[in-house]
């Protein structure tokens, strides 16, 4: 059996197979399909300060080769994100990293603050890149907020933090800087990009937010790109977010410089995807004659 151990500074992860927020539920929906063991971890749906109820429907619209969503952080909120999901999420086999969401930088450490009395968590993944909120993207947008909210949550926990990105941006690799410069552990790139749809005889929008972000196969080349300009751009860990399915999917976020990647809208068509990828990964990773799926990472030849 294959090394498939991935380290992202201060977080290391049995292997790079994770699940993305917002795809995953709160894990125990999931729980049918998927063994928990076999993943590097899980990433549940985004945390925020109070509860939402999230965008009007319809929330959802399948699009060609992928998804447009609106949810708009639909969630219990901390306090019961904390009470009443953390016991059950911690008690699995497998790393857990809590997102959230928040307005402000204040917002962001209040929230990092109250986790970071909670045992069992691996990191945090700031969500500083939601296109489907008002001021869901603006830390996620200017290199300097970046940076300034990273750094507040890092002086209030001592959870590895990723902060998550948006490619709604002229140049991620700004933006990816400025996360590195707060103290970031590792960024993910990349969350959805803004869309929409429109049933054009009605002359209407079909998501009741008119705007949407777009995930699916559809953003693969997109995503991948933005991995490799930020792998030759910074010296910081990258999870590869994007569109991701199969295999040659994964391989091809590795070697493009990702050391991990997240699973998401795969998960709504196939749920048992991820654990059956971590599998394959080692079959791979054996027969390319690699001892560890870290000689891998970054191999792209030019």
């Amino acid at each position: 059996m294959s090394d498939l151990h991935v380290q992202l500074n201060r977080l290391k992860l049995r292997n790079p197979i994770l699940v993305a927020s917002g795809t995953f539920g709160y894990a125990k929906e999931m729980s049918a399909f998927v063994d928990f063991s076999k993943l590097g971890g899980i990433v549940p749906k985004t945390v925020t300060g109070e509860p939402r109820i999230g965008n009007a429907p319809p929330r959802t619209v399948e699009t060609t080769s992928g998804m447009l969503n609106s949810i708009g952080l639909d969630n219990d909120g901390i306090d019961t994100f904390i009470e009443k999901h953390v016991p059950y999420l911690t008690g699995l086999d497998t790393a857990l990293i809590a997102n959230i969401a928040g307005r402000t930088v204040e917002d962001f450490a209040t929230l990092a603050g109250k986790l970071a009395n909670c045992s069992g968590i691996a990191a945090l993944e700031l969500n500083i890149s939601c296109p489907n909120v008002s001021g869901g993207v603006d830390f996620g947008t200017n290199a300097d907020s970046a940076r300034d909210v990273v750094r507040a949550v890092r002086d209030v926990c001592s959870f590895p933090i990723i902060a998550k990105l948006t490619p709604n941006v002229t140049d991620i690799t700004k933006i990816a800087a400025g996360a590195a410069e707060g103290g970031a552990d590792a960024v993910s790139c990349v969350n959805t990009f803004q869309g929409m749809a429109i049933d054009w005889r009605k002359r209407k929008p079909i998501l009741g937010n008119v705007l949407g972000g777009l995930s699916g196969p559809a953003i693969k080349p997109l995503a991948l790109r933005a991995v490799y300009q930020v792998a030759n751009a910074i010296d910081i860990p990258i999870i590869g977010v994007g569109g991701i399915a199969t295999i040659d999917d994964v391989m091809e976020f590795l070697i493009a410089g990702a050391s991990a990647v997240q699973i998401g809208t795969a998960n709504f068509y196939d749920p048992g995807v991820s654990a059956r990828l971590v599998d394959e990964l080692d079959q791979i990773v054996e027969s390319e004659g690699c001892s560890s799926v870290t000689e891998i990472i970054g191999s792209l030849r030019r």
